[in-house]
């Protein structure tokens, strides 16, 4: 017995140790490591293995190292020489590309420099070539995983300044949060402030250069590039209008030239839209001094992603008001990473498109490798983009380009490797409310090609409003009469199947039923008389239909549909009317006085009823006029009826 309670006890343990150690596994690390000589220090991150994605080209790391000094490296291993004693907090962020697991979970670690040598300290590098506002991220948001954003500003003028430096984020178009900050480093001394950003009706009254949003009839400014603005009120209201965060820092002694980065982290909310095209936005604004209203606004647009894949294709119509599509003008684009040991010459992307876009409005945003369009007709000899349109694709191929490889020898800047092509289209003139998806094969000179992420484009269900007026025909009730008027509520402009609801206030008349009793009385003389009392009965109610029902457009003029109905007798007047005849003798054969009595009764909510109901429109199925035939069976004998009505939607 005791040997059998003691191996019990070894497998369980064995069990509990293993449960343990496969539980660590689903949490990888990364270790950060260096080498030291006196304040030249030369990094190296220690990584996990990788977990390849069957199909996917082969997996790789890239990096983001922030060395507590307001510097930063993209570099896998870098070197970095510090200006001054102390102790730095180093930082790296992981970002696992083409793999199957989460991004190895890294520690800051300290740096103690005590002595500085001769070795050249390189200051952070200058943005001039970007007007003097740059805003980067280490990688694309995965919703409930956490990203790094660089916001850096250099101090064009020629004197020393005090400014500030916005961020805006959390777009409003979008019901939930997609960011939350966690965490933000500065290293010049800048400080965070509270600020009232509110926006007044005043701020915006200038909207020349506004162009409609996606969502709603609110203006939304479109910055390509770092663009100089110069009234900062209309400015920050309009980034209020479109943000529901912000966060504002305000610095100062900022040098002539001189170049500062801040350091952001934030956590992506699982509630993140999970579309993996969807693009999201932050926005900065930098006001070099304080005491003007010059700035600068520059955009950071990433695409939601399930995994880190360099090469992906993105769309901001990942949800768009169906109303206002006819002013927008839908982007696309489509990025990739030369992951190969040597630099690509020729890249051709083979990109769908979906039929409801016009292919005659198609033109290029913006490219990387940058370069011309390629002359047609002829073969050209320098760097160029070639576009060919055909029926369902469009193919942009790079030639006569140098992109490096991310494998390539003495390629030490990932960013290098990158390229991208951005375009827009509007939508047909006549297309229907359907969502689309697009992918792209993307081809490195003669290698396989890659086949990216679907791009889609979905609309809102939007909000229809519809007016409705018509007759209730009762086949079985008794000079019945009833009209009516309503509202119907459904979704705007729907394609096939859709929900739609009603309510609708009828005024109802029709006649009861007739009863005739005899009865025996005898008169004042004793001799027995026949008494016949006919009763007659008039109803007038006030009713509400409230149909719910599954509709289907079978094209641009045939609907059908099917539901449920609940109908409430709100109302009821009863009139009752007696006639009293009176006969000699027992027979009817001579009337001797006719009396009449009327009563009237009135009730409120005396009924309920429910039942199924089957409908069809002919006319605008989808928005406008039609008109429309119903029958309501309902769980009630002898209110079976017709409808007849003409019905507007909005």
């Amino acid at each position: 017995m005791k040997n059998l309670l003691s191996f019990i006890f070894c497998l369980l343990s064995f069990v509990s140790f293993s449960q343990n150690k496969v539980k660590d596994t689903l949490t990888r690390r990364a270790k950060i490591t260096y080498n030291q000589n006196r304040n030249a220090v030369n990094f190296k991150p220690e990584t996990p293995p990788l977990i390849p994605i069957a199909g996917a080209p082969k997996p790789s790391y890239s990096y983001l190292w922030e060395f507590g000094d307001g510097h930063y490296s993209k570099q896998a291993e870098p070197k970095h020489v510090y200006k001054n004693k102390g102790t730095y907090k180093a930082r790296l962020a992981v970002t696992n590309n083409y793999d199957n697991g989460k991004p190895p979970a890294t520690r800051p670690k300290a740096v103690a420099v005590n002595e500085i040598s001769d070795e050249i300290y390189k200051d952070i590098a200058s943005i001039e070539d970007q007007n003097g506002l740059a805003i980067q991220k280490n990688c694309d948001p995965i919703p409930d995983q956490q990203m790094e954003v660089i916001v850096s500003y250099q101090n064009m003028e020629n004197y020393v300044a005090d400014g500030k430096l916005y961020l805006f984020y959390n777009e409003k178009q979008f019901k939930n949060n997609n960011f939350e900050l966690v965490d933000f480093r500065t290293y010049a001394g800048e400080r965070e402030v509270k600020e009232n950003l509110v926006a007044t009706v005043n701020d915006l009254e200038n909207s020349d250069s506004y162009l409609a949003s996606e969502n709603a009839f609110t203006t939304v400014k479109k910055y390509k590039t770092t663009t100089i603005e110069e009234d900062l009120d209309a400015t920050l209201a309009e980034a209020h209008k479109t943000y529901k965060n912000a966060t504002v820092l305000e610095f100062d002694d900022a040098n002539p030239g001189e170049t500062r980065n801040v350091f952001l982290t934030f956590k992506t909310t699982p509630e993140m839209m999970k579309d993996t095209s969807a693009t999201v936005t932050m926005r900065s604004v930098f006001v070099p001094n304080r005491s003007f209203k010059n700035h600068k606004v520059k955009n950071l647009e990433m695409e939601i992603v399930t995994s880190h894949d360099p090469n992906k294709m993105g769309s901001n119509g990942s949800l768009m008001n169906y109303r206002l599509v006819r002013f927008k003008r839908v982007n696309f684009k489509t990025r990739f990473q030369n992951n190969g040991e040597g630099p690509a010459r020729m890249i051709r992307l083979e990109t769908d498109i979906p039929e409801m876009f016009d292919k005659k409005t198609f033109q290029i945003e913006d490219m990387y490798p940058k370069c011309p369009i390629c002359p047609k007709g002829e073969e050209p000899t320098t760097s160029c983009l070639d576009t060919i349109i055909k029926q369902k694709q469009i193919f942009f191929t790079f030639k006569n380009i140098y992109l490096p490889g991310s494998e390539q020898k003495n390629v030490k800047e990932i960013d290098s490797t990158k390229g991208f092509v951005k375009y827009s289209m509007k939508f047909n003139k006549d297309f229907h409310k359907v969502n689309t998806k697009s992918r792209t094969a993307i081809i490195f000179d003669k290698n396989e090609p890659i086949i990216t992420n679907y791009a889609t484009t979905r609309f809102s269900p939007g909000i229809s409003i519809g007016a409705k007026a018509g007759y209730n025909f009762y086949p079985d009730l008794e000079n019945s009469k009833s009209y009516f008027v309503g509202a119907t509520i459904s979704p705007y402009k729907s394609f096939r199947y859709y929900w739609q609801a009603e309510f609708v206030n009828s005024l109802h008349s029709y006649d009861g039923t007739t009863t005739t009793a005899d009865t025996f009385i005898q008169n004042s003389n004793g001799v027995r008389q026949l008494q016949r009392t006919t009763t007659s009965s008039e109803y007038s109610n006030i009713n509400w239909e409230i149909p719910v029902l599954m509709r289907y457009n079978i094209n641009n003029f045939i609907g059908i549909g099917a539901g449920l109905q609940a109908n409430f007798n709100v109302s009821e007047k009863q009139e009752q009317n007696l006639k009293i005849e009176t006969f000699e003798g027992i027979t009817d054969k001579f009337l001797i006085s006719t009396t009449n009595e009327s009563y009237t009764e009135k009730q409120s909510f005396t009924s309920f009823k429910t039942g199924l109901l089957f409908d069809l429109t002919i006319g605008a199925a989808r928005i406008g006029p039609s008109f429309g035939a119903r029958y309501v069976m309902n769980f009630e004998d002898n209110f079976n009826y017709f409808q007849l009505y003409g019905i507007w939607k909005f």
